[in-house]
């Protein structure tokens, strides 16, 4: 049975799929992903997972603008999440 669609599948798409459900299944760890596709950057380990959709609920969430408090909240268990354009960083831990 020939379908057309698996000719549309290609070593990125694959790569795509596999990256989404790794940050989805380990809660959301960026860096875990990260070092997984071997990216040097986060912003490109930031592109596999837009698909993902985590309840707001199951996490605690935390920002800072100091490098001091990103310390102190990496100490406590948060992950490192995203920087806004206005410099917050923010950070969460699941509940």
């Amino acid at each position: 049975m020939h379908n057309p669609r698996f000719e549309q599948v290609h070593f990125q798409t694959l790569r795509h799929w596999r990256a989404t459900m790794e940050y989805h299944q380990i809660g959301g760890k960026l860096l875990s992903v990260m070092n997984l596709l071997g990216h040097k950057n986060i912003q490109n380990t930031i592109i596999y997972t837009y698909l993902v959709n985590f309840e707001a609920d199951q996490y605690i969430t935390r920002g800072t603008s100091s490098d001091k408090g990103g310390r102190a909240l990496i100490e406590a268990g948060f992950e490192y999440v995203w920087t806004s354009p206005n410099g917050v960083m923010l950070f969460r831990k699941p509940k």
